[in-house]
């Protein structure tokens, strides 16, 4: 329009004229592009501009560049490379220039062949979504920039939630960028994504603006995303305030989505007199971990707490009062907190229970029962161990079918001391035999039992070219229960339900995305399949899956049943939610009905399911993987959890 050109003209003038007070800078300047405005970022009668500036220099010139653009901040500017937003004052119409943040354009945004496509303009006030290039019917393109500039009407922010997103497993090469801003400005950057991630995928703005960003290389193109926006009232993120009463919770702003930037809030408990209280953190995961924390924290009495804190940590005060804060940046984004507090009388602060070291209370049946309840071990101190229990050297107890299956579990190695009759310089077999420690995780079956190979299995990889990991969908990093490694992906959820307290029933949404509801219309009763694989047939699509047989055999006739998917409430359907019709039901050749030999069947569905975050096959370890006795597991599904339920 006539205005935005003429007020683009503006600021390219006072940016030139800022350029043109140092001879670096004026040397090599040629240009600024201004890109969008938007509205004046706190400031009355005022906007932000965002742009980019253009230097033609040598190489060997860079770093004058970058002393020159460092010098403006002796001016009152932010300092950086490139200047990108420039904050504007309106007075009697006339143009006043109050501050410019500068940073350097990312590298992979100039890559060479780069196709940057024009940006997509998009007003959240009706709730819709976008979807990435091609998808869900093809990959997104190569070598291509897309960027979506969101906006929300004043007083609201932009929201977005992610409904798919399956990108490339290299950031380098792939990546999706959210801003809290219209351009792309580093200190605004809320989060950059690749790959399958299984965090939180909700986003909320500080102010009525936000940015969104695809940005792909050559090789390996991907489906892509799905992402649902709208707009929220800004007031809905508010939060602080007194909390009185016996017990309550409180969170940070939104969750479980994601924190916006620019969040500050206050908290003031209180309980009765003559009680105490205590705050736990159900869940924690705000800014870095590290020391001092300086830009995401929360405050307990003035103690600063950041990065990740376990469930077992528990704050006490020392009267009936606690305060407590929250504080985010412009950058970075996480998860938040849910907190809850309670009042407690100072002589007894567990009534009936175990109080650990870390002030967590703990059912007194988990004292002396070999696992580490507490999380500092208090719990498993001083014990005397029972009959099926073996005394480690720290005198903590262990159950005895522990004791020499290859894994540490006293913390001190003693309940594998005198293990096997094998040499130091051998590797013990489930099996007896002994075989040279260098051929441990060598690919192969030295053992005969694959248990030489079964202490460091990764999740094999499926991927070929564009296709996924699909028993894991993740990356080569691994993580360590109890010396059982899996792939990272495929446990991060389950150890999320791990630190909760034991006895948790009921899963959050997305959280066991293999579960699948076949509905019969001559069954009373849905069943659920809890135990289910699935198979890839053309790009990221299953249509395949297998099911135990003998609950139902009387009903194995494919034109019965329908599938249900990506459900969190049986009989309760959502966004998330997928039907598909059963085209086939493939029983083994080697069924059984008495001996129930065989007993499980494939299921061939239609049309084809494409796969996203609430509805992915479960990861399935190798056969040669080992299970030591004693290993937690969880059981997933609908219905009764005892026997005749």
């Amino acid at each position: 329009s006539g205005s935005f050109s003429s007020l683009a003209q503006e600021v390219r003038a006072q940016l030139q004229q800022i350029y043109s007070q140092n001879s670096v800078l004026a040397k090599f300047y040629k240009d600024s592009t201004v890109q969008a405005f938007s509205e004046g970022d706190g400031q009355p009668d005022g906007m932000v501009a965002y742009y980019e500036s253009e230097f033609e220099l040598p190489v060997v010139q860079l770093s004058s560049l970058d002393e020159a653009m460092a010098s403006l901040e002796s001016e009152n500017l932010s300092s950086g490379n490139d200047a990108l937003c420039v904050k504007l004052s309106l007075t009697l119409n006339e143009l006043i220039l109050s501050s410019v943040y500068f940073r350097a354009l990312d590298p992979r945004l100039t890559r060479t062949n780069m196709s940057e496509e024009a940006p997509i303009n998009v007003h959240v006030r009706k709730n819709d979504h976008i979807d990435s290039p091609g998808f869900p019917n093809s990959p997104y393109a190569p070598n291509m920039a897309q960027k979506w500039r969101l906006r929300a009407d004043l007083g609201h922010r932009v929201r977005l939630d992610f409904h798919t997103l399956i990108l490339e497993d290299d950031c380098e090469q792939d990546f999706i960028q959210i801003y809290d801003s219209l351009a792309p400005i580093r200190p605004r950057l809320l989060t950059e994504q690749c790959g399958y991630p299984h965090g939180s995928l909700a986003f909320v703005s500080s102010g009525n603006v936000m940015l969104l960003m695809l940005v792909t290389s050559q090789d390996k193109n991907f489906p892509g995303f799905r992402v649902f926006y709208s707009q929220v009232p800004a007031a809905s993120g508010d939060c602080g305030g007194t909390l009185r009463g016996e017990r309550g919770s409180f969170s940070s702003p939104f969750f479980p989505a994601n924190y916006p930037p620019k969040a500050d809030c206050s908290w003031s408990l209180q309980v009765p007199e003559g009680r105490f209280v205590k705050v736990q953190f159900q869940r924690f995961s705000v800014g870095k971990d590290g020391s001092p924390c300086l830009h995401d924290y929360v405050t307990i009495d003035e103690k600063r707490l950041c990065g990740s804190q376990s469930e077992s940590s528990v704050f006490i005060s020392q009267s009936n009062k606690m305060s407590v804060g929250f504080r985010s940046d412009r950058g970075l984004v996480y998860l938040g907190f849910s907190a809850r507090f309670e009042a407690f009388v100072p002589t007894d602060p567990c009534p009936g229970k175990f109080r650990c070291g870390t002030n967590l209370c703990v059912n007194t049946t988990r004292r002396c029962d070999g696992f580490n309840d507490c999380g500092d071990n208090s719990d498993e101190i001083d014990c005397s161990c029972a009959p099926m229990q073996m005394k480690c050297k720290n005198n903590i107890c262990k159950a005895k079918f522990w004791m020499c299956d290859g894994v540490d579990d006293c913390g001190d190695n003693s309940d594998e001391d005198g293990c096997g009759k094998c040499g130091a310089a051998e590797f013990s077999c489930r099996n007896g035999r002994c075989v040279s420690n260098a051929l441990r995780c060598d690919g192969r079956d030295d053992c005969g039992d694959a248990s030489d190979e079964s202490a460091c299995q990764k999740c094999k990889d499926t991927r070929n070219g564009s296709e996924p990991k699909t028993e894991c969908g993740g990356q080569h990093e691994t993580v360590s229960d109890r010396g059982t490694r899996f792939n990272k992906n495929c446990v991060i959820k389950l150890k999320y339900f791990k630190e909760q307290e034991q006895g948790y029933k009921h899963r959050a949404e997305s959280v066991w995305r293999w579960l699948l509801s076949l509905v019969a219309a001559t069954l009373a009763h849905p069943l659920e399949i809890s135990r289910l694989s699935l198979w890839i047939r053309s790009r990221w699509r299953c249509t395949v899956l297998t099911f135990d047989l003998h609950p139902w055999r009387r009903h194995a006739v494919a034109d019965r049943w329908d599938a249900w998917l990506g459900l969190h409430a049986q009989g309760q359907s959502n966004q998330w939610t997928e039907q598909r019709k059963v085209k086939r039901i493939v029983v083994h050749p080697d069924y059984d009905r008495v001996s129930l030999d065989g007993d499980i069947a494939l299921m061939e569905l239609e049309p084809d399911l494409i796969l996203n975050q609430n509805i992915w096959p479960v990861c399935l370890p190798s056969a040669a993987h080992h299970f030591p006795a004693g290993q937690e597991a969880w059981i997933t599904g609908w219905g009764a959890t005892v026997e005749g339920g």
